[in-house]
């Protein structure tokens, strides 16, 4: 392990989490992001579970499937992290803030040319990762994509025009992923 990494910084837990996130991120920016989008994103998978397990009856005890959080937390570090970390890289090169509406056109790029097949990719590897056949990702396609994505673009816009916008590029995902674990809760609970 790197000497910088071994000793903890003083002072309270949360200062200390910080510090050491920010190290990470410095020295390692896409496995990091890969990492707290893979937490994150299986975070939001399990409270789904435990929304849903609260609006059973009681008494109808039901573990929680920790399969489901484990495809997420792999969507999220091999798709979600590494994607987004290059994404608002390309996006400050390609639409610089001084370039005119910048704001505007950067908002579009994602909302409309990103989102949609992000959001496709989503529904086909989890498919995968249920071990699903093609019929039945085109069944969940046919049946919940459009709804999804209006719910995403209703969701997200907001969230994308303040992180592309406002957000400093090394936090974008980190930001996203913090948005995205009640939205992955969201996810979690229609794509079933």
């Amino acid at each position: 392990m790197c000497p910088a990494l071994s000793k903890p910084p003083p002072g309270p837990l949360p200062q200390r989490l910080l510090a050491r996130y920010l190290l990470l991120l410095r020295l390692h920016p896409l496995l990091t992001k890969a990492a707290s989008s893979a937490v994150l994103s299986a975070l939001g998978s399990l409270l789904s579970q435990i929304i849903e397990r609260s609006r059973k009856k009681p008494g109808s005890s039901k573990s929680l499937d920790l399969s489901g959080p484990l495809r997420f937390a792999i969507y999220g570090f091999l798709f979600t992290g590494p994607f987004s970390h290059y994404f608002y890289l390309y996006l400050e090169q390609l639409i610089p803030s001084n370039v005119p509406f910048a704001m505007v056109k950067r908002l579009l790029l994602d909302r409309l040319v990103v989102a949609p097949p992000f959001l496709l990719l989503f529904f086909f590897i989890m498919n995968l990762l249920e071990g699903k056949d093609l019929s039945v990702f085109a069944e969940k396609i046919k049946r919940g994509y459009w709804a999804t994505l209006k719910m995403n673009w209703k969701v997200w816009t907001p969230v994308q025009f303040i992180n592309i916008n406002y957000v400093p590029v090394q936090f974008r995902v980190l930001f996203g992923n913090l948005v995205a674990l009640f939205w992955f809760a969201y996810l979690a609970s229609i794509k079933k």
